[in-house]
C-alpha cells in the first residue's frame, strides 16, 4: 500500500464573489508557483485529500484568489471554506544547500555549542530580511532565532537538531 505525505501550503479564508473564486491565506515561500494555472492541489474535506487543479490565481490584498477547474459558481465552493490546501511531496522541489522546508525545522530541538538543549522549534515567522525561528524553552518566553549565519550554526534536519551560538542578549530574560 502506497503512502503520500501532503504539506500544508495554505488555508481557504472564504469565498470571493459569485464566481467561485477562493479566498486562499498562503503558508508557503513558494505561493507564486503552488498557486498558478494548471497546478494540482489538494483539499482537506473531512479526513480524505481531494485533488483539485487550479483554473485561475491572482493575489489580492494579500491573499490569493483562486479557482479551481470545473467550478463557476460560488455554491459550489461555499462548503470548502476552513478547509485547509496542501501539495503533494511529490510535487515539492529540491532547496540548495541552507534551504529547508518549515516542516523540516518545526519540532527540532535546539542547542548550544555545548550541546546543552535550550527549546524546541515550534514556529516559523517570515520577516522582509530574514525568518525567525521561534523556539519554546522549558521555562520562560519563547525564543526568538534569527535565522542568520552568526546565530544559527548547524541544521540537521535528519536529526532534528538545530546548534545555534547564543550571541550575548539573545535571550536576556533568561533566570
Amino acid at each position: 500500500m502506497e503512502t503520500k505525505n501532503y504539506f500544508k501550503i495554505g488555508t481557504i479564508v472564504n469565498t470571493h464573489g459569485i464566481r467561485g473564486e477562493l479566498k486562499i491565506k498562503a503558508i508557503t515561500d513558494f505561493a507564486d508557483d503552488r498557486f498558478q494555472k494548471g497546478q494540482a492541489i489538494y483539499r482537506l474535506d473531512k479526513g480524505q485529500y481531494v485533488k483539485e487543479t487550479i483554473a485561475k490565481a491572482r493575489v489580492h490584498k494579500g491573499m490569493w484568489l483562486v479557482t479551481f477547474e470545473g467550478v463557476d459558481n460560488i455554491n459550489q465552493v461555499e462548503i470548502f471554506k476552513g478547509q485547509d490546501v496542501f501539495v503533494d511531496e511529490e510535487d515539492r522541489d529540491d532547496l540548495d544547500d541552507g534551504e529547508y522546508y518549515y516542516n523540516e525545522i518545526i519540532g527540532c530541538t535546539v542547542v548550544d555549542l555545548d550541546g546543552q538543549t535550550l527549546g524546541e522549534i515550534k514556529e516559523i515567522m517570515t520577516t522582509g530580511a530574514n525568518d525567525v525561528w521561534i523556539m519554546k524553552r522549558p521555562k520562560g518566553k519563547d525564543g526568538l532565532i534569527p535565522m542568520i549565519d552568526d546565530v544559527v550554526k548547524e541544521v540537521n534536519v535528519a536529526d532534528k537538531v538545530v546548534t545555534i551560538d547564543v550571541l550575548e542578549g539573545l535571550f536576556d530574560d533568561e533566570d
